[in-house]
């Protein structure tokens, strides 16, 4: 008997929400009662994230581009999301996968571009497009109408791979309502779910990126407390240690295993050999290269051996994501388990070591990111409880100011939406113009940080040094992307961008940046005290000299003498490598000229109140109040 199903046609479009992962892709919906995944017609919730290009401009998504894949290599992408915001350049994406890759051009940005047939090269939002397109039309399948969307990220996705997520969606004809960290879509499905509160970490280990969060759940409240991660560390990472065991026992040589059939088809054999160590002790495979056979076993105890350093790494991200929440294991209320890779025996017993605890994992860790970011949409579409989410930034956003050094605005782990500013000055005189440099990461100098961003204000009149002042702002959405603006507080001149990286970060790029932080922690503030201290002796020896040829007449020449000492040693330690030695002979050309800048001031104070009103005395020191209170540090200028 077939069943007739009945729809409203004036029932408004449905927000859903999605999960855009590196092995599989899900999108669910809230329906009368809960949040589920929604199913193709034959009852399977995933869409396996592999796209094939065909010779005839067809493009197949899925389970058929799946199966392509071991004859199609080369045109059938797999685990794209892992290439996302990459550079070109990067060697990490040439051992990804049998694909072509397409040099860019020196007039083009520098990112992955895919040879494929059928088409010109693809990149990687192009392909991510195509699984969001896919996803899209099942759940107008299932709905009918399909309103906005909640997609899923990576904590650690930085904000060019962020980006990237909101091109492919709006290729893909979606509306993203917002791009959701996928630790806090977990924990919000699981915290609404079990009707929960208390202190909670996330370990999420996925096909292609591990994210840790602590949070406190208290009554539809979601305040993230700090985030760690990897954002190249994964599944597809697992299947390729499998692969080398493989290759070792079969004394395949590098020419052969470098073959696109071999490699896909390798691979696509690990991760079944992987799946299958999940229950049992040891699998038998068979494998075939040309006229050679083999029959091989592989033992869960060489797996997990292979795996072990994998499994190690997760810990780095967990050890320091307890400790900039100011927590420690014992204080957690539980850990919530999400990705299909936390069902390999070895990370959940890593996970329940780590944390002294039985971990969570009673919601499918597989569809939770998915039905959390349903919840998510249907509440952005003002339907169900009151939730607030406070997610944080992952990373420290800052300026470079004189001397290489980063001046910190939004340091990390601060709760997002964020914005704020800081006020800068100039470094030269009649500078006009100032060169902005926007810098992500952990480290003291810009030079080791990720750089994000170059642009130039202009039009500055030309001043004396110290009394422009630069007012800028950064501000974070709550999609975690980064717009800037700056504005010159005597003209009035302003300019704001949406940052917008032509790459994102490389291989477990944002997780270097903080163990470079700590590992290098005592060495860059050394490096900056040098840094700050030659700045101020430059603008001191420039000032200095300046006076001298100005009001040499209010000089005594034992006093002249004694400055010009003073002043030649602080040129002389200039070129050394120590700031308490530049410091030192800062603070004597301080003293020497004290009563010589006291007269002076006399000077200028008696020029300027000749012929002046009390207002107009007034108004100037206002003025001068609001250039003191300027930051200390100046911008580069414009070059």
């Amino acid at each position: 008997m077939t069943l007739l199903e009945i729809f409203d046609p004036k029932a408004p479009p449905r927000p859903i929400g999605i999960d855009l992962g590196t092995t599989n892709s899900l999108v669910a919906s809230v329906g009368s009662d809960r949040a589920s995944v929604i199913e193709d017609c034959f009852g399977k919730t995933m869409v396996p994230s592999v796209v094939c290009y065909e010779s005839d401009g067809t493009v197949i998504v899925g389970e058929r581009a799946k199966e392509l894949a071991a004859i199609r290599p080369s045109d059938t992408i797999v685990s794209v999301k892992r290439f996302m915001g990459r550079g070109a350049d990067n060697e990490e994406t040439r051992r990804m996968g049998p694909y072509r890759f397409v040099e860019p051009r020196d007039d083009e940005p520098n990112v992955v571009r895919f040879a494929v047939e059928g088409r010109p090269p693809v990149s990687p939002v192009e392909v991510s497009a195509e699984i969001l397109r896919a996803l899209k039309e099942r759940a107008e399948d299932e709905l009918r109408s399909v309103g906005g969307a909640v997609i899923t990220v990576p904590a650690y996705f930085d904000d060019a791979q962020r980006q990237a997520t909101k091109d492919a969606a709006r290729l893909a004809g979606i509306e993203v309502l917002r791009l959701l960290n996928e630790p806090t879509a977990a924990a919000l499905a699981y915290g609404l779910e079990h009707k929960k509160n208390g202190l909670f970490a996330v370990y999420d280990l996925g096909g292609g990126t591990f994210d840790v969060t602590v949070l406190l759940l208290d009554d539809g409240v979601f305040q993230v407390k700090a985030t760690g991660g990897d954002s190249q560390l994964g599944g597809d990472d697992m299947d390729r240690a499998v692969a080398e065991i493989v290759l070792r026992k079969l004394g395949v040589s590098t020419e052969v295993s470098s073959r696109p059939e071999f490699i896909r088809a390798l691979l696509d054999r690990s991760r079944s050999i992987k799946h299958g160590l999940t229950t049992a002790q040891a699998v038998d495979a068979e494998f075939a290269l040309d006229t050679k056979q083999a029959q091989l076993r592989i033992t869960r105890t060489e797996f997990e051996d292979a795996i072990r350093p994998l499994i190690d790494r997760t810990g780095v991200a967990c050890r320091r994501a307890l400790r900039d929440a100011g927590v420690k294991a014992e204080e957690l209320d539980g850990v919530i388990l999400v990705g299909g890779s936390t069902r390999v025996p070895a990370v959940r017993e890593f996970v329940r070591a780590f944390f002294g605890r039985e971990p969570l994992a009673d919601i499918d860790p597989d569809q939770v990111v998915a039905i959390g970011a349903a919840i998510q949409a249907d509440l952005l579409a003002g339907k169900g409880k009151d939730v607030l989410l406070l997610d944080v930034l992952p990373l420290s956003l800052g300026i470079e100011v004189g001397g290489g050094v980063v001046d910190k605005i939004l340091p990390r782990n601060t709760s997002i939406p964020c914005g704020a500013r800081a006020t800068y000055t100039t470094q030269e005189d009649n500078q006009t113009g100032f060169q902005i440099h926007v810098v992500q990461g952990e480290r003291e100098m810009a030079k080791d940080n990720r750089s994000l961003a170059h642009f130039t204000l202009k039009g500055i009149p030309p001043m004396p040094a110290g009394l422009a002042r630069l007012e800028i702002e950064l501000r974070v959405d709550a999609d975690g992307l980064l717009g800037v603006s700056a504005t010159e507080g005597t003209t009035g001149i302003a300019q704001a961008i949406d940052v917008k990286p032509s790459y994102g970060l490389d291989d477990a790029a944002v997780e270097q940046m903080l163990l470079d932080a700590f590992d290098h922690g005592e060495g860059d503030l050394l490096t900056r005290r040098l840094a700050e201290a030659r700045v101020d002796a430059q603008r001191l020896v420039l000032a200095t000299t300046k006076a001298l040829m100005a009001d040499a007449d209010l000089l005594a020449p034992p006093e002249s003498q004694r400055i010009e000492e003073t002043l030649a040693h602080l040129k002389a330690t200039i070129s050394r490598n120590e700031p308490a030695l530049i410091t030192n002979a800062i603070d004597a050309v301080d003293g020497a000229t004290r009563d010589f800048a006291g007269r002076r001031m006399n000077r200028a104070i008696a020029k300027a109140l000749e012929g002046q009103t009390i207002d107009r005395v007034e108004k100037a020191v206002e003025h001068a109040k609001g250039i003191e209170a300027a930051h200390g540090s100046p911008l580069p200028p414009e070059r």
